[in-house]
C-alpha cells in the first residue's frame, strides 16, 4: 500500500499546511484529500492532530468563514448553510457558534433584496398568487426559515 501513495508523510503535512493557509479547511475535506493521495489512515489521523494542534486546522473556524462567506457572498440562508455545513461534518455546536455571528439586519436585508428581486423578474406573472408562490418557492431553495419568508412576502 505504501507505494501507492502519492507522497510522504512529511510531504503530505507540508501539502496540507499550505491548503489550510490558503483558505480555512474542515477536516472531512482534508481526510478525502489524502485518501485520494493514499495516506493509510494512522497518517491521516496523525496529520490532522498535527494540523490541529498547530491551530491550521479549527472546525469553528471554518464554520465562521464558510457561514459567513454563503450569508454575504451567495445570499444563502440558515437553513442550506446548516444542511452544507452537517454534510461536511461540522459539530452542531460550532454551527451554533457561526450563526451567532450572522448580523441579523443583513440577513433580512438579503431575503428581503432577494424576494423584490425575483418578484420584479415575474412581472410578466399576471396572477397574484401564483407569483407569490413563485418567490416563496425561490426563497425556500435558497435556504430561508418559513416564517421569514412569510413577512417579506406579505410586504411586497
Amino acid at each position: 500500500m505504501k507505494s501507492e501513495c502519492k507522497y510522504s508523510f512529511l510531504e503530505a503535512k507540508t501539502k496540507l499546511e499550505a491548503l489550510c493557509a490558503y483558505q480555512e479547511r474542515c477536516s472531512f475535506e482534508l481526510n478525502s484529500k489524502m485518501i485520494s493521495w493514499g495516506l493509510i489512515e494512522e497518517d491521516r489521523n496523525a496529520l490532522l492532530a498535527d494540523l490541529i494542534v498547530n491551530n491550521f486546522l479549527s472546525e469553528e473556524r471554518f464554520a465562521e468563514a464558510y457561514t459567513s462567506g454563503r450569508v454575504r457572498i451567495k445570499k444563502w440562508g440558515k437553513i442550506k448553510i446548516r444542511a452544507e455545513l452537517k454534510q461536511k461534518q461540522i459539530s452542531e455546536y460550532s454551527i451554533k457558534k457561526a450563526f451567532e455571528k450572522i448580523d441579523d439586519a443583513e440577513y433580512i436585508g438579503n431575503l428581503d433584496h432577494l424576494a423584490e428581486k425575483k418578484w420584479l423578474a415575474l412581472s410578466s406573472e399576471k396572477n397574484i398568487d401564483t407569483r407569490k408562490m413563485k418567490v416563496y418557492r425561490f426563497l425556500s431553495s435558497k435556504g430561508y426559515e418559513t416564517d421569514l419568508i412569510k413577512e417579506s412576502v406579505k410586504s411586497l
